[in-house]
């Protein structure tokens, strides 16, 4: 796996796993959206190539940052599930929703304007949590998922 980073700079190395145009989408995808499935990320309104959305699912495994498990009532169905590695990333995506806000609505008039962003600029720490929370508790496959990344 050493030779998928270009050098030794631990943001550099961040990039080249998150860094692309779709890695956090997906990521921002599971732990807001409540998405799990290939069906339900080929379904947003982000509109990911289906050969995009599968190569970076499986790089996003590849470096354990998720999970993909078949449905006990459905084993033709890949369910996705972030790991500990990606629900670390939750300070990531909220710290860019701020910088998105304070940064880039002179540039896109029809940027998300609502509540949530008013709450996560009132208390990010506490907006954090919540997230991680909601995600674990709404996240039945979690508990295994947990157990296997420590």
């Amino acid at each position: 796996m050493e030779d998928k980073f270009r050098c030794n700079c631990p943001i550099t190395s961040a990039i080249d796993i998150i860094g692309d145009k779709w890695s956090l989408v997906i990521i921002k995808q599971m732990l807001i959206e409540g998405k799990k499935t290939f069906k339900d990320f080929n379904e947003c309104e982000e509109a990911i190539a289906t050969n995009i959305l599968s190569s970076r699912l499986k790089m996003l495994e590849e470096f354990k940052i998720i999970i993909k498990e078949k449905l006990p009532e459905n084993k033709k169905t890949n369910i996705y599930t972030l790991t500990v590695k990606g629900i670390a990333l939750t300070p990531i995506i909220v710290e860019l929703s701020i910088w998105s806000d304070n940064n880039l609505r002179e540039f896109h008039s029809s940027l998300y304007s609502g509540e949530q962003i008013e709450i996560i600029k009132g208390n990010k720490e506490k907006f954090i949590e919540k997230i991680i929370e909601n995600y674990k508790k709404n996240n039945w496959l979690q508990q295994s998922t947990v157990v296997k990344n420590k």
